[in-house]
């Protein structure tokens, strides 16, 4: 059905820094300064029920936390929980949600370390009384603005293959051999995409997506939007009163790695080159007229099938061991498997903005699948988001399981190579006309 409603645009962003003495990922809270964690996004009116985009500076959101997540997001701005899209950034100095793994955990007496869910419980709260405000007064929508530029020395492929096609080496996001930073850049995009909403000529919000794992360096206990984050906030300066949301693309196998030895200086480095390809993807936008009727939303449940090395009892034997509250171990795993062999469905989703698709995918994803996603409309203008539902960790090709290499091993993938062909599928089907 085409609604005939005038199109508008509302806007939220509230606080996620988790407090000192919380849990983030990796480390506990010891401090906090300037640099904030965020959870932004917007709501965009007209197009038949409201659609919700929303990005948070956190390493992951997975399970029923991505559910709760959609559901608290959806119920705010008077829609369904299929129309509301969640993502992270994926900095490691930053939370993990994973509703699962707390309710795991807690049933097995045993403490939700890192996965209490104090804190995404308050950011929901703050976020659904943040959105209620905002469509009190939502702003027209008049123009979509389209704008792309490559992002130079900053995205490298992390897998390094030897003649044999396996992985001979991982170039992480900090690389201090001379002879690997000294390879090729390898498979990645360049491109950063940036959407804009406009009321006439006044922007209302910045979408940005660039795929790239978001680290320059980490492990410390100070919370941290890194590099991604402080671009964003450099940009914001820039072109001011409107708001700056940036999603992290398909880069479960891209990092910084062959432009960053772990130096600290380089996090304003990094964080300066993806500023400037945002500022050149903001100089060649080109703004178009849009209504109501150019813009529409899709879902194609994808159900991917969980790895043959997930096993309940050996997860359960983690938990009771006191061994499986880390990140990628027992519990957000077992919670991902059962909900896996209980058929499960996860949304991909796409939103129609004119020529404009903006494509929206699972977990740790790698590159390939965004290059596809491009390749099969050359004629539009294809943007991709990852690191949404983070149950399925990394999400490598069929190929890249044979390969080897950290992304696609037991530690970090939760999903078997079958994956590919279901994914391909579903991003064919919402790419169709």
């Amino acid at each position: 059905m085409t609604t005939t409603a005038p199109l508008a645009l509302a806007t939220f962003r509230v606080d996620a820094t988790p407090p000192v003495g919380s849990q983030m990922a990796y480390r506990q809270v010891g401090a906090t300064d300037e640099l904030s964690l965020s959870c932004r996004g917007v709501v965009l009116l007209g197009a038949e029920a409201p659609i919700v985009l929303c990005a948070v500076d956190w390493i992951g959101i997975g399970n029923e936390g991505h559910d709760a997540f959609r559901d608290r997001l959806a119920a705010a701005a008077g829609t369904t929980p299929d129309r509301v899209a969640v993502h992270t950034l994926h900095q490691h100095d930053a939370p993990a949600c994973d509703f699962s793994a707390e309710r795991i955990l807690i049933e097995a007496g045993r403490d939700p370390g890192r996965w209490d869910g104090a804190l995404a419980r308050r950011v929901l709260d703050d976020a659904t009384a943040a959105i209620t405000e905002a469509l009190v007064d939502p702003v027209p929508v008049s123009h979509l603005g389209w704008g792309t530029a490559s992002v130079e020395r900053v995205a490298s492929n992390r897998r390094i293959l030897g003649d044999d096609g396996r992985v001979r080496a991982m170039r992480m996001t900090k690389t201090v051999e001379p002879e690997l930073r000294a390879e090729p850049e390898g498979v990645i995009d360049p491109e950063v995409s940036l959407v804009t909403f406009f009321d006439g000529e006044r922007p209302v919000a910045l979408l940005s997506y660039y795929a790239c794992h978001p680290q320059s360096y980490y492990l410390t206990e100070t919370p941290s939007p890194d590099f991604p984050g402080i671009a964003r906030f450099l940009r914001g300066q820039s072109v001011p009163g409107a708001l700056h949301v940036h999603f992290n693309g398909a880069g479960g196998n891209i990092g910084a790695g062959k432009y960053n030895d772990g130096d600290p200086e380089n996090r304003v480095v990094l964080a300066g080159r993806l500023a400037d390809g945002l500022r050149r993807a903001w100089v060649a936008t080109e703004r178009t007229p849009i209504t109501a009727a150019d813009v529409g939303w899709r879902t194609e449940p994808v159900r991917l099938p969980a790895a043959e090395h997930l096993d309940e009892p050996s997860l359960l034997e983690l938990i009771n061991a006191g061994r499986g509250d880390a990140f990628l171990s027992g519990a957000d795993r077992l919670g991902w498997l059962r909900r896996s062999q209980a058929g499960r469905a996860i949304d991909l989703q796409l939103l129609r903005a004119g020529r404009v698709r903006l494509l929206h995918l699972p977990g740790e994803a790698f590159v390939e699948y965004q290059l596809a996603a491009k390749a099969m409309r050359p004629d539009l203008a294809v943007g991709v988001a990852a690191y949404g539902d983070y149950g399925p960790g990394y999400i490598g090709t069929a190929r890249a399981y044979d390969e080897g290499g950290y992304e696609t091993s037991e530690r970090a993938s939760n999903v078997s190579p079958d994956a590919e062909a279901e994914l391909l599928r579903a991003i064919t089907e919402l790419l169709k006309d």
